[in-house]
């Protein structure tokens, strides 16, 4: 703040004189001059030629509406060629800074400070910038308050060589350092900048790790993982640090940074899980380090997972008493287990001693679920057949299907919490059908006849001759962009997680997140790209097969001709053996005709790798989603908006054609104009955009443009705010009835 007051002590000089001369005996305010020199044009000073210089330079350039500080350290009554100036132009005497300080905060607080010259002068230093609040507390708190230490402790120990060059001047570090110190509770030795900071990161993450960090150090953490700027430099700190071999591992501060004591903490709970008198005591203390922003922020997420399968209650299972009622259940409750047994699979697949008494755990809830499960599945159906067919019948509106290729129920769930809360959802799912592998379940799908086609693009044929009236548009996922395309159907297709799954099993899991964060972006660019609705829908799901030992996969005798997959097994003849202890089901595939399933998530021991997994009758594998989610923009009052001359578009003579665009008379006095635009296309390629223009109630607008050689266009009119499809037309140029003006 001192900045302030010799700023507006020098401005009321200024105010009628061009030239100042501020006389600093004590040369104890030189440090304010980099400040000065922002406002005003400063010529120093402090002997006979300097004085000699700067009167000649003050008289040459004759000043008026520039302003002229002249700084000197020599006395009024000694000045000689300047001295004129401090009679005639305005004189700033300042004999000792401490005392012009004193003098400013009784004025400015009506409070007395009593403070060595060194404290005051340093106080006045680490006022700049600051309000009269600071000099308060100074007043009142003494010279602990001169540097906030938890303000600039982070700047200092994120790059002490650049805070020691550029934050202060050589005697206000040396008092800050004194400060540091003495929070440390160690004598003050000079010693490199990057020495102490080192010291205040471990004095810092001592106290963490004993569950005791000094006060100001636990905020000064707090803020160094919250802040985008400094955040990175805390790794470095954190790699070099060793933790003490005294500390006790439960006493630790729960925002600890320590993913190495997490884990011991996860250890120890693994060999607890059995134990009903422990196991409330962990889950408190996961509780609260699961609500660490702190652990967060490091990436240490995992706990949220442990609680869901260690909170997880299956005595509900017992009450399901029908195959509908598993489903249910399967889609309310257990889904979750899924998803957090994905997560810790790619979080600990390497480290089994961690991850193995979970994975018992999860597989322990898992078979209690599947003998429900598989007691009532003689009364499953699939319904995915034509399901694409259904959609189109079901809705006049414009419409977008992604149709992923291994979506998990659960992977669709977190998708649903990413897209934005501003559209509707409606949460269903679609049981798949069996084998659940995907040449068989995107036949289901796409096609009703109950053929397995393997090539997508006569899937695709198949849907379209079933709508030859109807426009529907197949692209990739990826190719979903913010601009409208002309179809009023809009199928996307999207592999990328059977394909990563298959090829790369377990390995594949660190990119799921990612593909979760895609599907969300593109369903939303979807949605405020003119579709009112949009579904996501999947061939399959899919199962993990986690840690995996020999004894784990099934091995079976089998008679005659048979292939052998995963998840399940295709032979010629019935298996008389496997009956009773697999799912059977009769379906032809070639030659074979027998279908048999494992009732638990073992693999059937093949040749190939394990890991990523489905063809099987789990739920993870046969409850997909069908999802959809629908713009809630409240139309029903919106101005209408058509084209008017669409007869006469469909034969235009000449290389001109008119739109006419009418808004139906709307009595609601808060929609009485709607802002739209055009968008042109030809051979289903956009072509062409209006600019956005404003259609008044009742109105009628004319709008000429040209074919520029495109003989037949279709123009979508919409909405420029919610990019809804308002209206199209199909503009076609009749070159038989253009005569050239011969008749």
């Amino acid at each position: 703040m001192i900045d302030t007051w010799l700023q507006n002590d020098l401005n009321s000089i200024f105010a009628t004189h061009p030239v100042v001369v501020l006389i600093d005996e004590s040369g104890d305010a030189q440090f304010l001059l980099r400040l000065l020199e922002q406002a005003y044009t400063v010529y120093c000073a402090h002997s006979d030629l300097e004085e000699l210089h700067v009167k000649y330079l003050l008289e040459r350039e004759q000043p008026s509406a520039k302003k002229y500080l002249i700084y000197t350290r020599t006395a009024k009554d000694k000045l000689k060629f300047i001295r004129e100036y401090c009679e005639t132009h305005g004189c700033l005497e300042i004999r000792t800074l401490q005392n012009y300080i004193k003098d400013k905060v009784h004025q400015t607080l009506n409070l007395n400070i009593n403070l060595p010259k060194d404290e005051l002068i340093t106080a006045a230093k680490v006022s700049i910038g600051k309000d009269k609040g600071y000099w308060f507390d100074v007043c009142h708190k003494g010279a602990t308050e001169i540097f906030d230490l938890k303000k600039e402790l982070l700047p200092f120990i994120h790059d002490p060589v650049a805070f020691e060059a550029e934050k202060y001047d050589a005697q206000l570090r040396e008092t800050f350092y004194h400060k540091v110190n003495d929070l440390l509770k160690q004598k003050y030795i000079q010693k490199p900048a990057q020495t102490l900071a080192g010291e205040v990161v471990k004095t810092l993450l001592d106290g963490l790790a004993f569950g005791k960090p000094l006060p100001i150090l636990e905020a000064v953490y707090y803020d160094w993982l919250d802040s985008v700027s400094y955040r990175d430099s805390f790794s470095a700190y954190l790699i070099n640090y060793k933790l003490p071999s005294n500390m006790d591992i439960w006493a630790v501060n729960l925002a600890h940074p320590f993913r190495s004591v997490d884990e011991q903490w996860l250890k120890i709970i693994g060999e607890h899980l059995s134990n009903k008198e422990t196991l409330p005591t962990y889950l408190a203390k996961i509780t609260q380090r699961n609500h660490s922003k702190q652990a967060k922020a490091l990436g240490i997420t995992f706990w949220g997972d442990i609680k869901v399968l260690l909170e997880f209650d299956p005595k509900d299972i017992a009450y399901l008493s029908s195959f509908s009622e598993c489903v249910e259940f399967y889609t309310k409750h257990f889904y979750k287990l899924d998803t957090a047994i994905r997560n810790l699979y790619t979080e600990f697949l390497h480290k089994t001693d961690c991850l193995e008494p979970f994975q018992t755990h999860y597989k322990e809830l898992v078979a209690i679920f599947l003998d429900k499960w598989f007691k009532y599945f003689s009364d499953y159906q699939e319904q995915q057949t034509g399901i694409l067919q259904k959609i189109i019948d079901e809705n006049s509106v414009k419409t977008a299907v992604i149709v992923g290729d291994g979506v998990a129920y659960e992977m669709a769930c977190l998708v649903a919490e990413k897209v934005n809360n501003g559209f509707k959802i409606s949460k269903k799912t679609l049981l798949a059908d069996i084998p659940s592998e995907t040449a068989n379940n995107m036949s289901r799908i796409y096609m009703a006849n109950g053929v397995t086609e393997k090539v997508q693009g006569n899937r695709e044929k198949y849907l379209r001759e079933k709508n030859p009236n109807t426009a529907i548009d197949f692209i990739k996922l990826d190719e979903v962009n913010e601009e409208p395309r002309p179809a009023k159907y809009l199928i996307c297709t999207y592999k990328d997680i059977d394909d990563m799954g298959e090829k790369l099993q377990h390995k594949a899991l660190k990119y799921f997140p990612e593909t979760i964060d895609y599907f969300a972006e593109k369903i939303t660019v979807l949605l405020n790209s003119g579709y009112a609705k949009v579904y996501l829908i999947t061939d399959h799901g899919f199962v993990l097969t986690g840690l995996l030992s020999e004894s784990d996969k099934i091995s079976v005798a089998l008679d005659g001709v048979s292939e052998k997959a995963e998840r399940y097994i295709r032979t010629v003849e019935q298996q008389p053996s496997l009956t009773g202890s697999y799912i059977e089901a009769k379906k032809k595939y070639g030659e074979l005709n027998y279908l048999y399933f494992s009732t638990t998530l073992n693999p059937f021991k093949t040749p190939g790798v394990y890991g990523f997994a489905h063809g099987g009758v789990a739920p993870q594998e046969l409850v997909t989603p069908y999802f959809c989610w629908e713009r809630t923009d409240d139309s029903a009052q919106a101005l209408t908006v058509t084209f008017q001359n669409k007869d006469d578009l469909k034969s235009v003579t000449g290389e001109l054609y008119q739109l006419k665009i009418l808004a139906d008379k709307n009595a609601d006095l808060f929609s009485l104009n709607r802002k739209v635009y055009l968008i042109f296309f030809s051979n289903k390629t956009q072509i062409n955009k209006s600019d956005v223009f404003i259609i008044q109630n009742e109105e009628l607008i004319a709008k000429e443009f040209t074919f520029d050689g495109n003989p037949e266009i279709e123009v979508h009119l919409l909405d420029a705010q919610t990019k809804a499809l308002l209206d199209k037309a199909i503009i076609k140029q009749n070159k038989d009835r253009d005569l050239g003006g011969l008749f």
